[in-house]
């Protein structure tokens, strides 16, 4: 591949997709026609290159935005996090996560949830475990709530039913009023003894 600061470069396409993906900084376009690989050249600025992944899911779209924002990029380590967590479908500690997928990069996996729980994509969980517990953003999911074990730290999703979940936002939105404040949401964590705990000695 030339120099990333060369005039050119060429892209190959081939049956309508590219051998390679172009930056959106290059400039320039190609028209797609099926038959043998041809080369289009395109005009390049020596600007520094960002690769974007992407998007496969409407879940990597908002993710990819989200990121975006923050002028952060959707990389591979991310994505497997981000998969990881969407398969799992509950919160997990980061030797969980690990433990769960080879294709999350352990050398960067923490700082990757950190970085993502910043721009709004993952949402960390401490309850006073020897763990704290990752999950992805409730916008992303569903709302929701917690069920904790008070001795060991385990975590679980539970959801409520419409029409309480309207009573309890009216009760919390009196209460927010009463203290002179506004509710922008409400959830509710509920500690319990696991069934693993109960069965276990003490």
């Amino acid at each position: 591949m030339p120099d990333l600061f060369y005039d050119d470069i060429f892209v190959a396409l081939s049956q309508g997709e590219p051998s390679a993906r172009s930056s959106s900084r290059v400039e320039g376009s190609a028209m797609w026609r099926p038959g043998p690989p041809k080369f289009v050249l395109l005009r390049w600025r020596p600007v520094r290159m960002m690769l974007v992944m992407a998007p496969t899911t409407e879940l990597d779209r908002v993710v990819t935005d989200r990121l975006a924002q923050h002028e952060m990029r959707y990389t591979t380590g991310r994505q497997a996090i981000v998969a990881a967590l969407r398969a799992i479908g509950g919160p997990v500690t980061l030797p969980q996560l690990l433990a769960f997928s080879d294709a999350v990069p352990q050398s960067s996996a923490y700082r990757n949830l950190a970085l993502m729980e910043e721009a709004g994509v993952v949402r960390r969980l401490v309850h006073g475990a020897d763990h704290a517990h990752f999950e992805l953003a409730e916008e992303l999911t569903e709302h929701h709530h917690h069920l904790i074990c008070e001795r060991c730290g385990a975590v679980e999703d539970f959801t409520l039913d419409g029409e309480l979940e309207r009573l309890l936002d009216a009760a919390f939105g009196r209460a927010a009023k009463a203290a002179a404040a506004t509710m922008s949401s409400h959830l509710i964590d509920v500690f319990v003894v696991c069934s693993g705990c109960t069965d276990s000695p003490s």
